[in-house]
């Protein structure tokens, strides 16, 4: 596992897309903010958690959907999100 800060990855980004091919690779962020995973996608993997998975792809084709039809929520207030909320 390697551990870098966002400025040594924007520097060697290349270096660092190879690494995370055969090791975790974490981008610490800074302070108060989290820290990231960089890792790769491998479609139709059983490793990978999105794309693997039927009914994720299902959530997100229906989201895709959704938006096209125009079936989203508008929020107008963001200090109370829930007045907009069904």
């Amino acid at each position: 596992m390697k551990i870098i800060t966002t400025r040594e990855f924007r520097e060697n980004q290349k270096a660092y897309f190879d690494l995370a091919e055969t090791e975790r690779v974490i981008i610490h962020r800074g302070k108060n903010r989290k820290p990231v995973l960089l890792t790769p996608i491998n479609e139709g993997s059983e490793t990978d958690i999105f794309f693997s998975d039927p009914s994720i792809l299902a959530s997100i084709k229906q989201g895709i959907e959704d938006v096209k039809a125009g079936k989203v929520t508008r929020i107008s207030d963001l200090k109370d999100i829930w007045a907009d909320i069904e």
